[in-house]
């Protein structure tokens, strides 16, 4: 990122990557004493939506099944593949930290089916519970003090995730 100065006065920062500028924005919008509270509703999110994505009824294919691998594939899989795909456009280091999330998620996701046959509530329930807590969450936070488009918290949304993971970078002095 490159400051332009002009009569000592800042102008407007120009930067070498949309994914820059889509940070720089972020770090605009966020109090940086609200980053752990953005983290959390972002998380919930996240993991609610993959949730929900996941437990939609993937058909039977016979092929699958003949290898035994029905388990395997379901809708989180084609989900998990264009998000890391989006991720990996914009910042391919962060992507693959969203991939090590998104395989912790993915795991307790399972650990969630295996409690739901077990009698425990069902993932979908779950799933959606935590999505909208996320969701609200999320929106009172963006709204607090100023009010906020829907691209702004779409943004937020989507490439909030991987913003998280760039301040864990920048603390850890590892570039992205």
């Amino acid at each position: 990122m490159h400051m332009k100065k002009k009569n000592k006065k800042l102008i407007k920062p120009t930067f070498e990557r949309p994914v820059d500028r889509y940070f720089y924005e972020l770090d605009q919008r966020i109090i940086p004493g609200d980053r752990i509270v953005y983290s959390v509703f972002l998380a919930l999110l996240f993991f609610g939506v993959l949730a929900l994505v996941w437990m939609i009824p993937f058909p039977k294919l016979a092929l699958l099944e003949r290898m035994n691998m029905q388990n395997f594939l379901n809708w989180g899989s084609f989900y998990i593949a264009v998000v890391i795909y989006l991720y990996l456009r914009l910042a391919p280091t962060l992507s693959y930290a969203m991939l090590f999330s998104i395989g912790i998620m993915s795991f307790l996701i399972v650990q969630l089916e295996y409690l739901e046959r077990g009698g425990g509530p069902a993932v979908w329930s779950v799933a959606l519970c935590l999505t909208l807590v996320g969701a609200i969450g999320l929106f009172f936070q963006a709204r607090k003090g100023h009010q906020v488009s829907f691209q702004e918290v779409w943004r937020l949304i989507t490439i909030g995730p991987i913003w998280l993971w760039s301040k864990v970078f920048e603390r850890l002095k590892i570039k992205y």
